[in-house]
């Protein structure tokens, strides 16, 4: 039997181009499927090889680059864009608009072409994959614009999840927060993400979206973020999200002082412990 600790370790072909932020790992077996991909000079014809750190690796006939980093950074996406890096159709991609001195970025999951607000960024595949899956945790949040009369008792049982279609969708959170005529506002809260998923929910409960905003995913918001601009998120904040790093607050800060109340109570003064009074001498009589 061979000594495994032996050989050199190695990761998926495919999660080794997500890293270097070329692609998503999806899109790199699509690219491997593609014959885009060369390991050792051979055309690589499965996602299922492993490489390390000496395999040479040339994709559409350039070397991988290094990784990086991983950065983060968040975008105001406005409709009329989609989430992909071409369309077949020639519409405008989120990607064809940002700023040059951007490094080549993907997204953490996708808002569709009528769909607006924050859009996370990543210069790291490997992150954008972290970000997206159900089990880390992290909800979306949106406002959203129906037309229709919203049913609050309809809304409640999403909470427990609603399969439409054929399709499973978990919890949901929905709040109405007003009814104005026809229309209404509402606030809603998704962890999983799936392709269209708010639109096919309120299409079930018989309402149709005709506005969609994200405005937050996880701990990141997409506050007074102005459309089209991109703000990259500070490393140690993205760190810190991650659990890679302690919060400030968390901390234990260095010198610590005593509480409030841990003082030394003043010394209390004991009756006998006055100063003696000066005593007069008593004066000879002549």
């Amino acid at each position: 039997m061979s000594d495994q600790s032996s050989l050199p370790k190695g990761d998926r072909i495919a999660k080794v181009m997500a890293r270097a932020g070329l692609c998503s790992r999806r899109e790199a077996e699509r690219w491997i499927a593609d014959s885009r991909v060369k390991v050792g000079g051979k055309i690589l014809t499965t996602p299922a090889h492993t490489v390390t750190s000496k395999s040479k690796i040339l994709v559409d006939g350039k070397p991988l680059p290094d990784a990086e980093p991983a950065r983060l950074w968040r975008y105001h996406k406005p409709t009329g864009q989609v989430t992909s890096h071409s369309d077949p159709e020639g519409r405008d991609t989120v990607f064809d608009k940002l700023p040059k001195d951007l490094p080549r970025v993907i997204s953490v999951g996708r808002l569709d072409y009528n769909s607006e607000g924050l859009l996370l960024l990543t210069n790291d595949g490997e992150l954008a994959r972290k970000l997206e899956l159900p089990k880390t945790a992290w909800a979306r949040r949106y406002r959203v614009r129906v037309h229709g009369h919203v049913n609050e008792a309809g809304l409640e049982k999403l909470k427990n999840g609603v399969t439409v279609d054929g399709i499973t969708y978990g919890a949901i959170i929905a709040k109405l927060d007003r009814q104005q005529g026809d229309n209404a506002w509402m606030t809603v809260s998704i962890h999983e993400g799936k392709n269209r998923e708010i639109r096919k929910i309120m299409e079930h409960l018989n309402l149709t979206v005709n506005r969609l905003i994200r405005i937050s995913f996880g701990p990141f918001q997409l506050g007074n973020l102005a459309e089209r601009d991109v703000e990259e998120i500070k490393g140690r904040t993205l760190r810190e999200q991650l659990g890679e790093v302690a919060p400030q607050a968390q901390r234990k800060p260095q010198g610590a002082r005593k509480p409030q109340g841990a003082r030394k109570p003043p010394r209390s003064k004991s009756p006998n412990s006055k100063k003696p009074q000066k005593q007069n001498k008593p004066r000879h009589k002549r």
